[in-house]
């Protein structure tokens, strides 16, 4: 008879940081540096409703590869006492067996009230709470939407190391800013490190995280939860449309049946042109498949080798009304 594997003290680390900080550059970064001998597990919570960073970073790693990934979309993952989280988790925990998980948690997320679960009576055992890593864009400091905004200054408290990202587009004041905003913040004892693209080292996440013992939940509250529509089935129409709020922004999102094809340059040029805070997508298009990322500092699309139907998420502070008809326009005639 089999039994199963014993699952105890996986290396665990949360990867954090506000919206655009650059969150899944760094995970896929460090998984393409992984040991190749090992297994990683990621965990991604979206604030969307679609979930798309599922399909980023499988289009990019595979099983095979040793990297298994599990979506938890529709905002904040510890919600209704972390039940979303936990069957997720316990799911990718089972199917795995890592050597190292990763949470990534929404930038619109409480990341106290998830190294609470994380480090509840339910995890004792088989987790193993390391660094806890906040990517920060410098350059937003000058910017009250960021530095009066609670999740962004928990994110920074939390922290055990403290990501200055995106450099290369950095004025030399910038570092500066950042060290004075950390110190006032009180985490001066964190651990800075300043770099672009994301590129971090798999070494970086090594040691005890300090904050393991803050978790002092922060009551929060959000509407009532509906359905998770990642999974449902797409209607005859073709497409699924989903939309969330909260934390003083909006998202919108699509999942298309696969025999919709998408005109990629379309596609590319309504991207370009969204006024956005943030937009991910996976598209099948007449010329491969392709992942799209928007931040505000612009459009990147990258070849993938797979994708089981196209998806797309909007987050911006306003929805705009023709985003449907410019995306739908991109579709490709039968």
């Amino acid at each position: 008879m089999k039994t199963e594997k014993r699952i105890t003290s996986v290396p665990t680390n949360i990867i954090t940081g506000f919206l655009g900080s650059g969150k899944t550059s760094a995970i896929l970064h460090l998984l393409k540096n992984k040991p190749a001998n090992e297994k990683w597990a990621v965990l991604v919570n979206e604030f969307g409703e679609i979930g798309v960073d599922g399909s980023l970073f499988e289009g990019q790693h595979s099983e095979d590869q040793g990297v298994f990934i599990r979506e938890v979309p529709g905002g904040c993952m510890c919600c209704t006492a972390g039940i979303p989280m936990q069957v997720a988790l316990n799911v990718l925990l089972t199917r795995a067996c890592p050597d190292r998980l990763l949470i990534e948690p929404t930038g619109l997320g409480h990341p106290i009230e998830v190294l609470g679960v994380l480090s509840g009576e339910h995890y004792q055992e088989s987790l193993s709470i390391q660094k806890i890593v906040t990517l920060v864009d410098a350059r937003h400091l000058s910017d009250s939407r960021y530095t009066e905004h609670e999740i962004f200054n928990q994110q920074i408290a939390i922290a055990d190391v403290i990501v200055g990202n995106k450099a290369d587009l950095y004025q030399e004041a910038d570092k500066n800013t950042l060290k004075t905003y950390i110190d006032k913040q009180g985490a001066s004892h964190v651990e800075l490190m300043i770099t672009e693209q994301g590129r971090l080292s798999p070494s970086l996440l090594e040691g005890h995280a300090q904050a393991a013992g803050a978790t002092q939940p922060h009551h929060h509250h959000h509407a009532n939860r509906k359905p998770s529509i990642a999974e449902l089935p797409i209607p005859e129409s073709g497409y699924i449309k989903a939309e969330n709020k909260g934390e003083g922004f909006y998202s919108l999102g699509w999942r298309f049946s696969p025999y919709l094809v998408f005109d990629r340059s379309k596609l590319f040029s309504f991207f370009s042109g969204l006024n956005a805070e943030r937009m991910k997508g996976v598209f099948i298009t007449q010329k491969g498949i392709f992942g799209y990322n928007l931040t505000t500092d612009g459009l990147t699309e990258m070849a993938l080798d797979e994708c089981a139907e196209s998806r797309v998420e909007i987050i911006a502070p306003e929805i705009e009304s023709m985003w449907e008809d410019q995306l739908m326009e991109c579709i490709e005639p039968n």
